[in-house]
């Protein structure tokens, strides 16, 4: 009774998708496609976890320099080279600063000048920044335009395989291909598991960067205006 419980448990059809069995039917090719896309999602999601923690924590260092820079009339002494190293307003501050110091050095002084020359470098300072966290959103950005691409090439090179099989066993019932055509739609599945997070993620990180670009902003319109107010007692 029970040999015959076995047998009728191992004839009986899958009731659900096993995907560890798709990957392992599936064509080398479309293996290939599918641990490519699956390291891909993989990093995605390093990226997601490792952009998040770096803006939080770059966030957090910018409001407390920022309320430290006004708080002191010593401003130099807080430009330190480990806070220049990182803290993004730290640089900002230092680009003015610098500036201010090289533009002020002469005899004589072109306010308008110099006030253009600060205002120019701690602008230049803001976009390096914010050049920089843009950058790292770049893979995120590629994955989700061209990961369901890739995920579409397995799958057609699955169901290919599926017709091939039709003609080698002469049989076009759903035993012959549906097996292939599953493995091929999974590719496609694994595509989109890993394009979907990456344009949400990059579309929440590009929108947190340009906040995070227009606060520095504001931060070195204010050196600025600080700075144009000393150049006009000297």
């Amino acid at each position: 009774m029970t040999f015959t419980l076995e047998l009728l448990a191992a004839a009986a059809p899958a009731t659900r998708l096993d995907p560890l069995e798709l990957f392992m039917d599936a064509d080398i090719v479309v293996q290939a496609v599918m641990a490519g896309l699956l390291i891909a999602s993989i990093w995605v999601w390093t990226i997601v976890v490792s952009f998040s923690l770096r803006m939080n924590r770059m966030e957090g260092k910018s409001r407390e320099y920022e309320a430290d820079f006004w708080e002191t009339r010593d401003r130099e002494a807080l430009l330190t080279k480990q806070q220049r190293r990182d803290v993004a307003s730290a640089r900002v501050a230092a680009a003015g600063l610098d500036e201010w110091k090289r533009s002020t050095a002469g005899v004589t002084i072109d306010t308008g000048a110099a006030r253009d020359r600060i205002n120019s470098a701690m602008e230049g300072q803001v976009a390096h920044e914010a050049d920089e966290l843009a950058a790292r959103l770049n893979f995120l950005a590629t994955t989700g335009s061209v990961a369901p691409f890739v995920g579409l090439f397995g799958t057609v090179w699955g169901i290919m395989n599926s017709f091939f099989q039709i003609g080698a066993q002469e049989s076009s019932s759903l035993a012959v291909v549906a097996p292939g055509i599953s493995e091929a739609l999974f590719a496609t599945a694994i595509g989109l598991f890993a394009a979907i997070p990456a344009v949400i993620a990059y579309n929440r990180f590009s929108n947190r960067v340009n906040r995070y670009e227009a606060k520095l902003q504001r931060f070195a319109d204010r050196v600025h205006a600080g700075l144009s107010r000393e150049l006009d007692k000297k």
